[in-house]
């Protein structure tokens, strides 16, 4: 794989938006005025993958978190941000949570080659390892025990989602995006969805959402 140098590379951005104002003259104008993304994503660090390209989607479409393994994580503040602010103020419709195979992250997860902060980043995966290792050992390749570990990492992090208190009070506002699990195959670049189905993690109302107050103390 042929890699640019930096000047090439803002060379590529001059190039690309005279392309961009040949076809429509007002395409940044337009772009600038601000952003109602659609779908929240929720992938990997990996360089491989700018969803953009895998899907012909435009810039504004997809607002973005990444990290390492796609881990939805309910002690980084970075990710609650993220998903507060789709969730209330961009109003997304969907959100994907996206894994892809001959992931990095779950390859040091499931064989344990890594140390300092990564190990600990990758641990929980290694945990769903665990809780899943007759099922994926089971398997007769390599490759496949990764491929399984990293779907499942995938369903995990759907269910995830749904403990953090931002999706609760959504469902409980009945204002909750659609939640998706993908995977995408660098080796073919076709997406797969996992048809993951959440409704069993679409808990009833919490009760620090109800809107009456927990305790009524007597006049």
């Amino acid at each position: 794989m042929k890699y640019h140098n930096i000047n090439e590379v803002l060379e590529n951005n001059q190039a690309w938006v005279a392309e961009k104002l040949a076809i429509d003259p007002t395409y940044f104008e337009k772009l600038s005025r601000g952003q109602k993304p659609p779908f929240l994503y929720i992938g990997c660090s990996d360089s491989r993958l700018p969803l953009t390209n895998f899907t012909r989607t435009e810039p504004g479409e997809f607002f973005v978190h990444r990290n390492i393994a796609n881990q939805v994580s309910l002690t980084d503040i970075n990710f609650l941000a993220v998903l507060e602010y789709a969730i209330l103020h961009l109003e997304v419709e969907h959100i994907i949570i996206c894994g892809h195979y001959d992931c990095g992250g779950i390859k040091a997860a499931l064989e344990g080659r890594t140390t300092g902060i990564i190990d600990n980043w990758v641990n929980p995966i290694r945990e769903l390892y665990l809780q899943k290792q007759d099922e994926i050992d089971i398997l007769p390749t390599r490759k496949e025990r990764l491929n399984r570990l990293a779907e499942i990492n995938v369903l995990a992090q759907v269910k995830n989602l749904y403990q953090t208190s931002i999706m609760r009070k959504a469902l409980h506002d009945q204002k909750a995006p659609l939640v998706h699990g993908w995977l995408l195959d660098i080796g073919t670049g076709l997406i797969k969805d996992l048809n993951i189905s959440t409704v069993k993690w679409q808990l009833p109302s919490c009760p620090l959402f109800t809107k009456e107050p927990l305790i009524t103390l007597a006049c």
